[in-house]
């Protein structure tokens, strides 16, 4: 509990009240990725320690691109789920998030056509948005001119499109927003919905990102950046998170949605809890739009924020699943955070990265990876970092290399970083109550 002040327009202060504090818990997953199109089929490939890298097939290459591999959603039609008229009037991150939100709706077992629909609610991101329709409609202007510009161009682009689209097929009128806080954003989407309920302000909420950024546009941009593997003969050993021979991440799609719920009108319904969700912590580097702080100070204050608000101590975390890009500098940043903040504990965590798997969907991530984190939890199975045979210089931490782990889990964060030093950290806990 704890107590608040109100202040009334005049600035004079309401009499002090009381907010009772609410559990908050996962009971609602959904998810498409490059190893499945829901969260069985992902969590099966994670499990075995499979890649869903491989050579790009949604636009043509030539020999001049030095990078030729992605992470796609491949075979998928989202006709099956969304009216194919609607479908031409969504971008591809719209599609992959209502896909997503649909399972994850589904699996929680509430029927949402009925109930309050004022005390349910939407927070779902997007680090980039609509840009396959943004590199669409600048074609289409060039060859055409203004005159021939879609109506659609801007409510398919934006990013708040996708949670805009779920709000509206499962009457979701209580709190409605996204994020955009690059790699950060299904962290920060999580956190905030979680906040939302535990203070009392929504009984269930959809929470989590989506993209669909594998685009000449992007990945011509990033790879300017130097900031993707260049690995073109190696698409499924190119994401090496903690790899000494690291070179760069790799570029995906995807999306995921939880369904978080107070933790009373979950269990008046009956509902199957997967997790609980204890805090959320979030900083900023305040150092470089694109490259971390080396230090891993930022990083450490996010993680240390989330086991302050949880009242956990650092020694209590089992499991952490690190943001682990596969980048040189960031991968490094991440390490030494865990090692300022944890200290001899550090050994005995264990820390793995699925990105080594799916490749980084950025503001997907952090939805795909909380996924991974409560299912660890729920199921005692810590996922691999694939590719990792030779860890770098002073890595001396316990990585599931290349082999997922069975062992009892209890507490767990889930880190998500992102471009302009955003940082959050999602603390979970197995739910035995």
């Amino acid at each position: 509990m704890f107590r608040v002040a109100v202040f009334a327009p005049s600035g004079a202060p309401y009499p002090m009240r009381t907010i009772q504090l609410r559990r908050v818990v996962v009971t609602g997953l959904g998810a498409i990725t490059d190893l499945g199109h829901n969260v069985p089929d992902t969590w099966s490939g994670l499990k075995e320690g499979r890649s869903g890298i491989d050579t790009i097939e949604s636009f043509e290459q030539s020999e001049e691109w030095t990078v030729r591999f992605a992470g796609e959603v491949r075979d998928w039609d989202p006709t099956q789920l969304i009216d194919a008229r609607e479908a031409k009037r969504m971008d591809r991150f719209c599609h992959l998030g209502l896909w997503a939100a649909e399972e994850a709706a589904k699996d929680c077992g509430i029927d949402f056509e009925t109930g309050d629909h004022g005390r349910r609610g939407v927070v779902i991101g997007s680090g980039i948005g609509g840009i396959l329709t943004i590199e669409e409609g600048y074609r289409k202007l060039l060859k055409t001119g203004p005159r021939k510009i879609s109506p659609f161009v801007v409510p398919k682009l934006m990013v708040n499109a996708c949670a805009g689209n779920v709000s509206i097929r499962h009457h979701l009128k209580g709190a409605n927003s996204a994020t955009a806080t690059a790699c950060a954003t299904g962290g920060h989407a999580i956190g905030t919905a979680f906040h939302l309920i535990q203070r009392g302000l929504a009984d269930v909420m959809f929470a989590g990102g989506t993209e669909a950024a594998v685009s000449p546009l992007c990945i011509g941009s990033f790879a300017a950046m130097k900031a993707l593997s260049t690995r073109n003969d190696d698409p499924k050993g190119a994401s090496r998170p903690f790899d000494r021979d690291r070179d760069g991440f790799v570029l995906a799609e995807g999306g995921a949605v939880l369904i978080l719920e107070d933790l009373e009108h979950a269990r008046k319904r009956g509902a199957r809890i997967y997790a609980e969700v204890l805090a959320f912590g979030s900083s900023g580097d305040a150092s470089h739009i694109a490259a971390p702080d080396e230090e891993g100070s930022g990083a450490a204050s996010a993680m240390r924020a989330a086991l302050a608000e949880a009242e956990i101590a650092p020694d209590a975390i089992d499991y952490i699943n690190a943001h682990g890009t596969s980048t040189p500098l960031g991968d490094a940043a991440e390490v030494q955070a865990v090692k300022r903040l944890f200290g001899d504990h550090a050994k005995r965590v264990v820390m793995s990265s699925t990105k080594s798997m799916t490749g980084h969907c950025l503001g997907a991530a952090g939805g795909i990876e909380s996924v991974a984190t409560v299912l660890a939890l729920h199921e005692g199975v810590v996922p691999p970092t694939i590719n990792l045979d030779e860890p770098d210089d002073e890595f001396d931490l316990d990585f599931a290399a290349n082999t997922a782990q069975e062992r009892p889990l209890r507490f767990a964060i889930n880190n998500s970083f992102g471009f302009g030093g955003h940082n959050v950290s999602l603390l979970f806990a197995r739910f035995d109550d």
